[in-house]
């Protein structure tokens, strides 16, 4: 078997594989951090960890581009935790079982944290390199982008001098990046009564698997299965058939993850079982067939569970179903600018039970300001007719495009000039941090490149080998390019 460490650049594939084997999902980059923070004080680099956890790390220009405009490279720390059901990992503390499957590099039944680690190991693999030609270097390292984007909200004006950021969050060769929706959390919650169930009643867990899930912004238009909304669909169809009472809705685990599994927990009357396998063979052949090309995979599977103490009540468990079916989801409307492009999309990302209420978390995206408030508006309409309530959070802004921008030209021009032919030029429908550095520094000149990246988010993840290194080689003569100062 190929050595990822052995691919081409393999300076950048060799810092790869030391930041797979070093856990670092959302919340959790310290280790990484601290690693990076040691190998930089190492090679004499100028390294600072902010107050939120960002690093800062700079380097010297090469010698003779001394005048040259001040870069900063960005990625962030952090990756998406996603395992298949039947894979045992602890992301705190296991590391990736990255490998090489012919043109790609995957993980071993998790998310492989290409994203944004690719970018990662570029930035640092230049930044301990003493053969490539750039001016006065810095790169910027961000916390859990994943989840909240909480180094980005936290960067502080003057902490950078960089005249020009290259953002290495993107996920397809060929495609220059130039602007980028914002988001906005949005947390229902469904308030729950409880009450004795009928003891005569079976018990049973109902779990939706199978789906592939992926990015719910560079995805989401892909229409795949949303096992949140699948699971609702079918309570919504059966439960008053099967006299059903619900204990338990559990699904998702990220709100930016399109969710791939889900479970219900609840009792019927013995006599309804029969009914209530047809049904799910039903259902099953149902869903498979409309989702024949997006998602085909879609399996129900049903175990017998103890008794539990207490069902939702007959009111909240109506309520949570009609809420959870008419909840809108994924793609809301398509740009009318940028064609091919989602505007505004939601994705139903988590949903959980507690004892007082169900929380569903969702995520809005738009690339405008008031597609993310319509959304809003109707979410909130959902939850008011249903007796609700709900919080919107960690609003981000979107990153406005420039076709002006003098970067873009630089790598447009540049990418032309290597592969001899025009790049794309895209605004993508996910949640880069260049929005938010517009805000500490709002005449920064910014552009997003990266390799090409396939179903980011999920355990499927995996990265093109070949386009790392015409990734690689366009960032190295995008950075020998950059102009003099004024």
């Amino acid at each position: 078997m190929t050595a990822i460490n052995q691919l081409y650049p393999q300076p950048l594939w060799q810092w790869f594989e030391q930041i797979c084997s070093i856990p670092h999902p959302s919340k959790f980059e310290h280790a990484l951090s601290a690693h990076i923070q040691q190998w930089a004080k190492s090679k004499n680099l100028s390294v600072i960890e902010d107050k939120v956890g960002n690093l800062i790390i700079k380097k010297p220009a090469y010698p003779g581009m001394e005048n040259r405009k001040v870069v900063v490279l960005q990625a962030h720390i952090d990756m998406v935790p996603q395992k298949n059901a039947d894979k045992v990992h602890d992301f705190e503390k296991d590391p990736i079982e990255a490998y090489v499957d012919g043109e790609w590099v995957k993980a071993n039944g998790t998310t492989l944290g290409s994203d944004n680690g690719i970018g990662m190991a570029s930035a640092l693999a230049v930044l301990g390199a003493d053969d490539i030609k750039h001016g006065p270097l810095e790169v910027l390292l961000t916390i859990d982008e994943e989840a909240g984007m909480t180094g980005a909200f936290g960067l502080e004006a003057g902490m950078l001098d960089a005249d020009i950021l290259i953002n290495t969050d993107s996920e397809q060769e060929g495609e220059i990046y130039m602007g980028c929706a914002g988001g906005v959390d949005a947390q229902i919650s469904v308030p729950m009564s409880w009450q004795a169930p009928e003891q005569t009643n079976a018990s049973f867990k109902l779990t939706l698997s199978g789906l592939k899930g992926g990015h719910s912004g560079v995805n989401i238009h892909l229409g795949r299965g949303n096992a949140n909304k699948l699971l609702a669909r079918f309570l919504f169809i059966y439960a008053d058939d099967l006299a059903l009472e619900l204990v338990n809705f559990t699904g998702g685990s990220l709100r930016n993850a399109i969710p791939r599994e889900a479970n219900i927990s609840f009792m019927l009357p013995s006599e309804n079982q029969v009914k209530l396998e047809q049904a799910i063979t039903e259902f099953q052949a149902l869903v498979r067939a409309e989702l024949s090309i997006a998602d085909p995979d879609m399996l129900l599977t049903l175990e017998s569970i103890e008794t539990p103490e207490k069902v939702i009540g007959e009111e909240a468990q109506n309520t949570l179903i009609d809420l959870l079916h008419a909840c809108p989801n994924g793609v809301m409307r398509m740009s009318d600018e940028v064609e091919g492009v989602t505007e505004t999309s939601l994705n139903v990302g988590v949903i959980n039970t507690e004892n007082e209420s169900v929380e569903v978390l969702c995520l809005i995206r738009s690339l405008i300001n008031s597609g993310r408030e319509e959304i809003e508006t109707q979410l909130t309409a959902l939850a008011n007719l249903s007796g609700a309530s709900i919080e919107l959070s960690g609003a981000y802004p979107g990153w406005k495009p420039d076709n002006n921008s003098p970067v873009m030209a630089i790598v447009r021009d540049t990418y032309n000039d290597i592969y001899k032919k025009d790049p794309t030029i895209m605004v993508i429908h996910a949640g880069l941090e260049c929005g938010l550095f517009k805000e500490p520094y709002p005449t920064m000149d910014m552009v997003s490149i990266g390799p090409t990246i396939r179903f980011p988010h999920s355990p499927d993840e995996m990265v093109n080998i070949t386009t790392v290194g015409q990734y690689w080689e366009l960032l190295l003569a995008v950075l020998e390019r950059i102009p003099a100062k004024d």
